[in-house]
C-alpha cells in the first residue's frame, strides 16, 4: 500500500474538479495515506508548490466550481528539464503515487510521470466530454446545462426581434458540447468538427425559415468546427438577414457543479485511490454504462473520443 500521494488538477479547469480533489483526500485519509495537494498544475510541481491536505481542507469545496489547488498552463512540462525537475520534487517528498485531474493535456502529462516511475491514475475531467475510455468526463455535464439556458434565452430574444443567432460553443476538437446543446434546445442548425458543413447550406436554410415566416433562427457551432463571428457575417452577406453572434466563451467553465457531475466526480475521485493502491500500469478510471471502470492510459491518450453521429441525425430532423 502506498503512504504518500499527491493530487493535481491540470489544465482548464471544469466544474466537478473540486468535488472530485475532496474524494481523493478523504478516501486516502480513511487508508491512512498521507496527501498532498500540487498547486498550479504541472507548473506547481516543477516549483515543488505542494502542501499537506487533510479532511478539514477540503470541506465545504463539493458544491464549488473551479478548483481549490488552481491551475495552470505549463510549456516547461513539455521539456525535458522541466520533467526532470518535476520528477526530482515528487521523489524529494516521497510522493509513491499522483492522481491527476484534468483533460487530454493532462493525461499526456501523466503517462510523462508514469514512464519515469512515478505511479499515476488519471481522472478525466474536462468540459469538452473528448476523453476516450469514459462516458462522461467531469464538468460536461454542467457546462451543458449553462450552454442550454443560455440558448433558451437567447431564443427568447431572437423571437421577440425575429433574428438569427449564432451561438458559438467551446469544443476544440469535439462537437460533444455543441450536438447536445443543440439537441436540448431545439436548435435549427449544428455545426461540429466531426461532419463537414457547406456554409451555402446553412444560409439555405436560414432563407427557407424566413420564407416560413418562421420567428428565429438559431444556429449552435463548436469552436472547432468555425468561428461563430465569421459564420455569422458570411450567413447576413449571403442572405441579407439580420444576424446577431454570442461567444459564450469562458461562462461555460465556471459555475456550481451540477449534482451529476458532483456524484460522478466522487465516484471517479474515490476509484482513483482504490486503483492507486494496487495498480502497476498507469491508468485512468472513467464511467462506462454506470459503473467506474480503468482503461490503459498508454489507449486513453492515443485515441480520441467521438460524438455519436446518429445524435446528429436525429438533431437534422427535429429541426425540419
Amino acid at each position: 500500500m502506498r503512504k504518500r500521494i499527491a493530487v493535481v488538477t491540470s489544465g482548464g479547469d471544469a466544474p466537478g474538479m473540486n468535488a472530485a480533489i475532496r474524494a481523493v483526500v478523504r478516501i486516502a485519509l480513511s487508508k491512512g495515506m498521507e496527501v498532498y495537494g500540487i498547486r498550479r498544475g504541472y507548473l506547481g510541481m516543477i516549483r515543488a508548490d505542494f502542501i499537506p491536505l487533510d479532511s478539514a481542507s477540503v470541506g465545504g469545496i463539493i458544491e464549488e466550481g473551479g478548483t481549490i489547488l488552481r491551475t495552470a498552463r505549463s510549456p516547461e512540462f513539455m521539456t525535458p528539464e522541466g520533467q526532470r525537475a518535476a520528477i526530482e520534487n515528487l521523489r524529494r517528498i516521497g510522493i509513491e503515487g499522483v492522481v491527476v485531474i484534468g483533460g487530454d493535456g493532462s493525461m499526456r502529462g501523466a503517462l510523462v510521470l508514469a514512464r519515469s516511475g512515478i505511479s499515476v491514475v488519471g481522472v478525466p475531467a474536462t468540459i469538452d466530454n473528448d476523453i476516450f475510455g469514459t462516458d462522461m468526463s467531469i464538468g460536461a455535464d454542467t457546462a451543458l446545462n449553462t450552454v442550454v439556458e443560455a440558448i433558451d434565452r437567447i431564443r427568447d430574444t431572437a423571437s421577440a426581434h425575429e433574428r438569427t443567432f449564432v451561438v458559438e460553443t467551446m469544443g476544440r476538437n469535439c462537437g460533444w458540447l455543441a450536438l447536445e446543446s443543440a439537441l436540448a434546445t431545439g436548435a435549427d442548425v449544428v455545426i461540429i468538427p466531426e461532419v463537414p458543413f457547406q456554409l451555402e447550406e446553412v444560409c439555405r436554410i436560414v432563407q427557407r425559415r424566413q420564407r416560413e415566416r418562421k420567428a428565429h433562427t438559431i444556429i449552435v457551432v463548436a469552436e472547432g468546427a468555425g468561428r461563430a463571428v465569421k459564420i455569422g457575417e458570411e450567413i447576413q452577406k449571403c442572405t441579407g438577414v439580420e444576424t446577431r453572434i454570442t461567444v459564450l466563451g469562458h461562462l461555460q467553465r465556471g459555475g456550481a457543479p451540477t449534482a451529476f457531475d458532483r456524484i460522478l466526480a466522487s465516484r471517479l475521485g474515490a476509484g482513483a485511490v482504490e486503483v492507486l493502491t494496487h495498480a502497476t500500469e498507469p491508468l485512468m478510471v472513467g464511467l462506462h454504462c454506470g459503473e467506474v471502470v480503468t482503461h490503459s492510459l498508454e489507449e486513453v491518450v492515443s485515441k480520441q473520443r467521438r460524438v455519436d453521429l446518429r445524435l446528429y441525425q436525429l438533431e437534422g430532423i427535429f429541426s425540419i
